[in-house]
């Protein structure tokens, strides 16, 4: 077994994580007892400063939406001439959920021609502003219903990242039957099944445990099963023979909670939760800042190292890799020889 030269110190604890029972941030992350953390010390860190990331600024009410649109459209000109145009066009589900709202935000900073997918389109205005219909790109679709997912939504997609996701106890977020079933495992089955085979990659966020629903405590997070189709909508994927990245992170944490502006999204920062920990084997636990596994969906479209692979992500305080490729090459090779 490889192990790093890295070296980081953190609070490791015996007991089950903290995430499973309080909704407070914590810095400490937790191993099963049966399990030894030295297989964990070899995780590289990095810093992550990707995105711009200074400051939380969250929107103010005092703003109106034409201050927000006019600054967005200032920052992104400001971009533009500095970024060059990406070949690729990244097809986003999910966008606006927590992660998918990063993801989003990222592709326009970095100039990636992006396809999104959302049952309100009018949802894509108030979250990213007004931006170049040619890149970016906005389809009113509900991924519940195949029907929905005409071919020419696929059209001329090189990547897919999908973000879709519900709450694991039946919640507001069910209305209209938006569970776990019908999320997880419907509509990922029903995307998958309508990509075309030319894809290059397929990255789906999925969550740590799905191996595990029948132990403690993932046990008690599958009660209404969003653990089992998860894992369904995983084992879907896996055999579609599309090339795919599968992603699970643990207990999400940090912003965006709410609808932000997408100035806000852009200077969104983990704080001092930077460091990020990647494993193989569902071994890890613990939680993950939303803007690391953002990033790590869009560093997975073009490693061939992540190609065909599953990986858990967690977040603790330290130092992470930003948005350089190689940093996180490092970290998803890392994780192969743990």
């Amino acid at each position: 077994m490889a192990s790093s030269s890295y070296s980081y110190s953190s609070t490791i604890s015996s007991t089950l994580p903290l995430s499973f029972t309080s909704n407070k941030h914590t810095n400490i992350i937790s191993f099963p007892s049966s399990s030894s953390s030295s297989s964990f010390s070899s995780a590289l860190r990095w810093k992550m400063i990707s995105f711009n990331y200074s400051n939380l600024l969250y929107a103010k009410t005092s703003l109106t939406t034409n201050q927000l649109i006019q600054t967005q459209r200032s920052d992104f000109k400001e971009n533009d001439q500095i970024t060059p145009p990406s070949s690729k066009l990244v097809l986003l589900l999910g966008a606006s959920g927590g992660v998918g709202q990063l993801v989003a935000a990222a592709l326009l900073q970095r100039n990636v021609k992006s396809r999104l997918i959302l049952r309100d389109p009018e949802k894509a205005t108030a979250l990213f502003g007004k931006q170049d219909e040619e890149k970016f790109q906005v389809y009113k679709a509900d991924t519940r219903n195949k029907d929905d997912l005409d071919p020419s939504i696929f059209e001329g997609v090189t990547h897919v990242i999908c973000c879709t996701g519900t709450t694991a106890f039946p919640s507001k977020r069910w209305d209209d039957n938006n569970t776990p079933e019908r999320v997880d495992w419907v509509g990922v089955k029903n995307v998958v099944s309508a990509l075309p085979s030319t894809v290059k990659r397929v990255v789906l966020v999925s969550s740590i445990g799905v191996t595990k629903s029948n132990e403690l405590p993932w046990s008690i997070m599958n009660l209404f099963g969003v653990l089992k189709y998860k894992k369904m909508g995983e084992d879907f994927l896996r055999s579609s023979g599309l090339p795919f990245t599968i992603i699970r992170p643990g207990r999400l944490t940090d912003g965006p909670y709410t609808s932000y502006d997408l100035n806000t999204l852009l200077k969104a920062t983990a704080g001092q939760r930077r460091a990020v920990l990647i494993g193989q084997g569902d071994k890890l636990v613990g939680e993950a800042s939303r803007i690391v596994v953002a990033e790590a969906c869009i560093q997975a479209l073009d490693l061939e190292i992540t190609e065909n692979q599953v990986y858990e992500i967690s977040s603790v305080e330290g130092e992470g890799p930003g948005n350089e490729a190689q940093k996180w090459q490092e970290l998803f090779q890392g994780a192969h020889s743990q």
